[in-house]
């Protein structure tokens, strides 16, 4: 039992320092997008967003997924880890290799996908950035691998200011996408050089292992997932190029923000999906199926309680939000934006980590998603005459929305659970109970009093802080907006989260023990409950 403790709380402090990580670089990248909206016009923003979504799907399409196998084989190998690491560098670099020689030589193929000549200039630049981080981004993912959440928490950390300066710095100097692109290439080569450092000192002799039966032992692993993950990234980006096919780059930039993605809802997912799955293959190892699901509602429980309330709120203050980060040239992503926060609430079924623990589940996974993209090229395909923007990401995250059933369906069914189970998400309903409720008392205050806290906040900023510009005035009145709604929503939902039982006494305790570093302690004394 007391094992169990200790793993259970090795299990939570890396998850948290990986969430913490997250949360830093989160902050280090917040900046950016808001730069980019107030520095350069909107076409230009439309080409610097079809060059980064073409360069990440590359990053996660071209490795196969062969990079995600260090979760499975450095977990269970003792005398091959170092051979299992050679594996996925050499795999990386090929693959990488050929990108980049492929868009120096042919680098026309960008204009057939975004009509634009400023990006076919860049072709062989781009090239370059997608081998560099395809095989840097490794630097994460093997230090999680490795059990050192710690180290990964620092490595996070330092990308995420390290790509926050670069790219910073080549937007307010140059404003240009190829500023953004040779600032990309800089911090790939910068992430190179420590991984290279990490895995000398961590996997001594590494290089010297190769193995080609090995290597295909862990292809045959790692292909079945890394076609599946590159059948999610196209599932979830290909509308993307379909908008750039029929739309404009200033038309696509309004789409792409408003398929903005929360980068707090991605940290708290990839955190406790990155621990689970190596975890996930231990206990499927050993046929500990009880532990394998009370671990997946525990996770679920914890994700909602963060996932609800984040949906909620924004549907509430949806417009705000788009006004405050990407100003009023960009309110026309609001119902885009609106249609793309479906997808949070149904973030909580954490089914990866199962999947990847049972071989049979990944093939079986594969078709499906095989089949649910299919359909989705096929609409996006025949109705694109007939789509507006709000149209094609209606269709695309309809897809989304059947595949995550499916694919919910195919857990519930391996691990044998029923109707007698659905208690075990009893949490989960109070959490969704005690978020509409505050989001009701939310929408009540804000609908009444956001037009004039606006406004009070931009005079405010040109009153007190001499600002002029619309774009600065938008995001002082915005956030005025969002401050007090969030006022509002924060205390009635913990209030009332405390009230139902929601909130564990440990994590009060947590918070507690948070606050003692920074309150005086007689301000901390009535919040512990003193025992009867």
């Amino acid at each position: 039992m007391k094992n169990e403790e200790k793993k259970t709380q090795s299990l939570k402090q890396q998850s948290a320092w990986l969430l913490i990580a997250k949360i830093i670089g989160f902050g280090f990248s917040f900046a950016l997008p808001l730069l980019i909206v107030r520095f350069m016009p909107l076409d230009e923003v439309g080409h610097y967003r079809e060059a980064f979504q073409i360069i990440s799907n590359a990053m996660v399409i071209l490795p196969l997924g062969f990079s995600m196998s260090a979760y499975y084989f450095l977990a269970r190998e003792t005398e091959r880890r170092g051979a299992a690491i050679l594996n996925i560098l050499l795999f990386n670099f090929v693959v990488g290799g050929l990108a980049a020689l492929l868009l120096f030589l042919y680098p026309e193929l960008l204009y057939k996908l975004t009509k634009s000549e400023e990006l076919v200039s860049l072709g062989p630049a781009i090239g370059l950035v997608i081998w560099i981080w395809i095989f840097s981004t490794f630097l994460e993912t093997v230090a999680i691998a490795n059990s050192e959440a710690k180290t990964a928490t620092y490595f996070i950390v330092f990308a995420s200011l390290s790509k926050t300066v670069l790219m910073g710095a080549a937007v307010i100097g140059f404003a240009s996408v190829g500023a953004f692109i040779y600032a990309a290439m800089i911090h790939g080569v910068i992430q190179t050089a420590i991984l290279l450092h990490y895995l000398r000192s961590r996997f001594p002799g590494f290089w010297r292992g190769f193995d080609p039966v090995f290597f295909r032992e862990q292809m045959r692993y790692a292909i079945p997932f890394g076609l599946t993950g590159i059948l999610w990234i196209a599932q979830n980006d290909i509308h993307n190029y379909f908008v750039f096919y029929k739309f404009s780059a200033a038309e696509f930039a309004i789409y792409a923000y408003g398929c903005f993605q929360l980068p707090l809802v991605a940290m708290l997912s990839e955190s406790v999906t990155s621990v689970l799955i190596p975890k996930m293959n231990e206990l499927q190892q050993v046929g500990q199926r009880e532990e394998m699901i009370r671990l997946t509602v525990r996770a679920m429980h914890k994700l909602a309680f963060f996932y609800f309330p984040i949906y909620v709120f924004l549907m509430i203050t949806a417009e705000t939000f788009v006004l405050t980060l990407f100003t009023k040239e960009y309110l026309q992503s609001t119902p885009i934006f609106m249609i793309n926060l479906t997808l949070i609430p149904l973030s909580i079924f954490v089914t990866d980590p199962i999947v990847r623990s049972y071989k049979e589940l990944g093939r079986f996974f594969l078709l499906t998603r095989i089949l649910v993209l299919t359909v989705l090229i096929g609409a996006l395909y025949f109705w694109l005459d007939q789509l507006s923007l709000t149209g094609v990401i209606a269709v695309a995250v309809a897809a989304l929305l059947v595949e995550k059933v499916i694919g919910e369906s195919m857990v519930i069914r391996k691990l044998g659970l029923g109707w007698k189970d659905l208690p075990l998400l009893k949490g989960v309903g109070k959490i969704a109970l005690i978020t509409v409720f505050a989001g009701v008392v939310t929408y009540i205050v804000y609908s009444n009093v956001h037009v004039y806290i606006e406004g009070v906040g931009e005079h405010f900023a040109e009153e007190a802080l001499s600002m002029h510009k619309a774009s600065m005035l938008n995001f002082i009145g915005g956030s005025l907006v969002m401050l007090i709604s969030g006022l509002v929503f924060a205390p009635v939902y913990l209030l009332a989260a405390n009230f139902w039982g929601v909130i564990e006494d440990s994590e009060k305790q947590a918070v507690v023990n948070i606050l003692k570093r920074f309150l005086p302690k007689r301000g901390i004394e009535p919040l512990i409950d003193t025992p009867n």
